[in-house]
């Protein structure tokens, strides 16, 4: 675990049934709003994915931020084609000049900043597959209650999965994760959950704290959790049907 175990930041926090009823009324009623969840996939699902799908997913939000999104899914065929699916055990084996060759390649985004942080997160998988059998056996038991765990251990091992990057890319293979979202940013600092930088070690553990508390009270995954908190505030009064 990279955050110490310090004592617990009590904090003055609304009920999950206020933020529930609040993004009812935003989107319509119980029918709508949940329409609009979508779970996360379950441990026993999440070790059953390949770490070469892992890997292409971890990329691929990488090259999206701070780029059209997509472009990138136009040229991911490309991508998967230059870089043998990418294949764990290839990757780690390539050189530099092939490297800088790919990098150059018209099928993919030529990016040779983002295109080195492949290998390196190929080099970073096998790390964590001799250390742990598999990456995704890695990812699935880690315990979502302490998920901004996680997305320091990827931000310090990884390469270019800092910041969101590194939590969209588990959100998007599947695992259980909140988000910091623009919308759920702006609910921590409207009641006055939070100050300062949005991801300091008392930043995080608060909302940590807060997201544990609110599916202690509820039975809706972290994901599920994140998105009504972003339902219930902001611009979010728009529905459909």
């Amino acid at each position: 675990m990279l955050l110490p175990k310090a004592k617990r930041v009590f904090i003055d926090m609304e009920k999950f049934e206020s933020i529930f009823s609040r993004a009812l009324d935003r989107k319509g009623g119980e029918t709508a709003l949940l329409r609009l969840l979508s779970p996360p996939l379950d441990n026993k699902e999440l070790i059953k994915l390949p770490d070469d799908y892992i890997l292409a997913e971890f990329c691929k939000k990488i090259f999206q931020s701070g780029f059209v999104w997509r472009v990138v899914e136009q040229k991911w065929e490309g991508f998967q084609e230059v870089f043998w699916g990418f294949s764990v055990d290839k990757l780690i084996m390539m050189p530099d000049d092939l490297l800088e060759k790919k990098a150059s390649d018209p099928a993919i985004i030529r990016n040779f900043t983002k295109v080195k942080s492949i290998r390196e997160n190929a080099i970073f998988f096998r790390e964590i597959q001799d250390e742990f059998g598999s990456f995704s056996k890695w990812i699935a038991d880690w315990d979502s209650s302490e998920i901004v765990d996680l997305w320091l251990a990827l931000k310090l091992k990884g390469s270019r999965l800092g910041g969101n990057t590194g939590p969209y890319a588990l959100r998007a293979i599947g695992k259980d994760t909140f988000l910091l979202s623009r919308d759920v940013e702006a609910y921590f600092r409207s009641y006055k959950l939070i100050d300062g930088g949005l991801t300091t070690k008392k930043n995080l553990k608060i909302i940590q704290e807060s997201f544990n508390t609110w599916k202690s009270e509820s039975q809706y995954s972290y994901k599920e959790l994140s998105q009504i908190v972003a339902f219930s505030c902001g611009d979010n009064y728009l529905f459909e049907g």
